[in-house]
């Protein structure tokens, strides 16, 4: 995607693989910065501390993670020692175990001295692989918003689509184009009216920080909300359908995703309004069926709900965010990152290879190898 006239994937090697780029997404979208990535453990902190985030983008990290690791120590204990510390750093999205289970079965039966080039190659993959899928997703996805724009009545043919989404799955959550957000790309580019209600997803703010910022340097037509005012959109008839991301989806086809999301789908549901999940091969964990018994929820730290990152009115652009206290002293603070929206609230799931129904039959008619 592009930043002020130059194209930019969210992760790049750098010295010919003795560092990996990429985007410091903490700083956005007041400060536009990138950082370098030269070893094991600045790979899991950046991973930790959600200079990367975004489940694809999280397993593209991982692997390349691994690869910076072999090159300091190709040994077996090194490599699974490096396995654990970066798969322990975010727990839900099942992308990042995925990728780092390919690259360790990639190198495990090479010779030492060959593992390190291995898992670049297979790590450069996996990147390439993710931006052939979001862009599949897109199209996909363009159909559909192709099919509810023209079933539109004929007053409201020409208006500008509405979209909500929630969270970010755009670029930033990817290698490029992004998951939820690829259909709406697509369609903007292919002259299609479009608006996205995007809610602003707290406590991280994700939605008013990251999508925004990527909706409005593509041109895309958009409107931060609260993330409590989707419903009432819908019950006024300003929302055409509803498109986010997920970290995880169950064999069943439950879809867990950014704290919020089951919200937006009990709304959606009760007031009509068609509610997809964009998701590549990579975000399915087939082991796991239900999703509220059966996926790790992450609790991160209270103080992103407690507390809140911006830049004061005054200040120019590209200076250093400041973060200031939201909540009383002494209040405690709870923060969940995810919740499980039930497959029975999803109209449908579009992935790499098509739309399919959120059920194990559908995601098999996709899938029959799984």
């Amino acid at each position: 995607m592009n930043i002020d006239g130059k194209a930019w994937r969210t992760i790049w090697l750098e010295q010919g693989g003795a560092a990996v780029g990429v985007i410091d997404q903490t700083l956005l979208p007041h400060r536009f910065e990138t950082r370098s990535l030269a070893s094991l453990d600045q790979t899991a902190q950046a991973i930790a501390t959600m200079v990367v985030r975004g489940a694809p983008l999280i397993g593209v990290t991982g692997a390349y993670g691994l690869m910076l690791a072999l090159r300091h120590d190709p040994g077996d204990s090194a490599l699974e020692a490096a396995f654990e510390q970066l798969n322990a750093t975010r727990p839900t999205a099942i992308n990042l175990r995925w990728a780092l289970e390919r690259v360790r079965e990639r190198v495990r039966p090479l010779p030492p001295e060959q593992r390190a080039e291995a898992a670049k190659v297979e790590a450069a993959a996996i990147a390439d692989e993710d931006v052939a899928m979001c862009e599949a997703i897109g199209d996909h996805g363009l159909r559909i918003f192709q099919a509810i724009a023209a079933a539109r009545p004929v007053e409201r043919q020409g208006e500008p689509l509405n979209v909500l989404t929630h969270c970010n799955a755009g670029w930033l959550a990817t290698v490029d184009w992004g998951t939820a957000l690829a259909p709406i790309y697509k369609a903007h580019r292919a002259g299609i009216p479009i608006h996205v209600w995007v809610d602003e997803t707290r406590p991280r703010n994700q939605g008013a920080s990251l999508t925004a910022f990527e909706l409005g340097r593509e041109g895309v037509s958009h409107t931060v909300i609260v993330d409590n005012a989707g419903g009432h959109l819908m019950q006024h008839g300003q929302v055409d359908v509803v498109i986010v991301g997920t970290d995880r989806t169950t064999r069943s086809g439950d879809v867990c995703n950014k704290i919020g999301t089951y919200l937006k789908a009990l709304a959606a549901f009760d007031n009509g309004v068609p509610f997809y999940v964009a998701l590549p091969a990579s975000t399915i964990d087939w082991t796991i069926d239900d999703g509220v018994a059966e996926i790790p929820i992450e609790a991160r730290s209270a103080r992103e709900v407690t507390h809140i990152q911006g830049r004061p009115g005054e200040i120019a652009y590209g200076s250093d965010p400041i973060t200031v206290q939201l909540s009383p002293d002494g209040s405690m603070g709870f923060n969940p990152a995810f919740d499980v929206t039930p497959a029975r609230l999803v109209t449908g799931l579009i992935t790499e290879r098509g739309v399919a129904e959120a059920s194990e039959e559908g995601l098999r008619s996709l899938y029959a190898q799984a």
